[in-house]
């Protein structure tokens, strides 16, 4: 399910037969119970999809090239856990009412709650990242269901049969959701100036982004999420939900602010703070990502 700024509107059969089987996959697994359908989407994603789609290559490759002394053991034991995480996620996406609950019970913990709680307060625009880690969008549903009105940022799917109902998926959870490029840069900055909070997920490739340290490695990472906030005087905050041992419920994390000094700076400090959080929990960020294209 790779993604681009620009889908063209013709009808593309592989994408079709994509989304059909996955749209059928996910339309059978939320007739289960919400306990056994997660982890079932889980084990298709690691034992099915995974190698079919390449993703099994791809954490290999990745985890080669910034990890090269992980044990062999430990890489074959990733090349489970990471899509298994990624399938969970998904199916979580799309189990609205009960995913709300479970993430609306979650703790939440960090200095970031109370700096968010007093730019509410005081009307200052906030701009929250996070990766793909955990459940990507779990802190948006945790701190939505705390009563705060976050924003999303995100970027269409070059599968615009799936994106179609993704976004949906998504909007279940709170609006309002800006997709990357032109159509949605006005509203966002109309959304932001009014003093509203915006979630941004920035951690893929961006080609026309700057080459940033990330495990080590030089990895194109936008730096609009340092932009805006430098712009708009907004707070950067760090958020992160963390997959608990059961696989189902999350530990929410807020992290205090970043200050403000440069973008790239901040960035980079982006960068780091994510990369120190995954090291803690390797299996839970999205290896399956081509992050490093240089």
């Amino acid at each position: 399910m790779a993604e681009t700024e620009n889908s063209k509107q013709i009808f593309r059969l592989g994408h079709w037969l994509q989304n059909a089987i996955l749209r059928g996959l996910i339309g059978a697994l939320l007739l289960l119970p919400y306990r056994w359908r997660v982890p079932l989407c889980g084990k298709v994603f690691a034992y099915v999809i995974a190698p079919l789609a390449g993703y099994t290559r791809r954490i290999r490759n990745n985890l080669a090239l910034v990890m090269p002394d992980m044990p062999q053991a430990e890489v074959a034991r990733m090349c489970r856990a990471v899509p298994d995480n990624v399938g969970r996620t998904i199916i979580e996406m799309y189990s609205g009412e009960e995913f709300r609950a479970r993430v609306a019970a979650s703790p939440i913990r960090g200095e970031g709650l109370a700096a968010l709680e007093q730019a509410r307060a005081e009307g200052r625009p906030v701009v929250l990242v996070t990766g793909h880690f955990g459940n990507y969008d779990a802190s948006r549903v945790a701190l939505a269901a705390r009563g705060f009105r976050i924003g999303g940022l995100y970027r269409p799917m070059s599968n615009r049969y799936f994106n179609a109902h993704y976004v949906a998926a998504m909007a279940y959870f709170g609006e309002p959701l800006f997709p990357r490029g032109r159509q949605g840069m006005s509203a966002m900055i109309r959304f932001l100036r009014s003093g509203g909070m915006l979630g941004i997920v920035q951690d893929q490739h961006m080609k026309l982004g700057v080459p940033m340290k990330f495990f080590g490695r030089d990895a194109m990472t936008a730096l609009s999420a340092s932009e805006l906030a430098l712009k708009y005087n907004a707070l950067l905050i760090p958020a992160y939900a963390t997959r608990l041992p059961d696989r189902l419920n999350f530990d929410i994390w807020v992290d205090a602010p970043l200050p403000h000094s440069n973008a790239e700076a901040m960035t980079q400090a982006l960068n780091d703070h994510l990369e120190a959080h995954v090291r803690q929990h390797m299996d839970q960020w999205f290896w399956i990502h081509k992050r490093w294209k240089i």
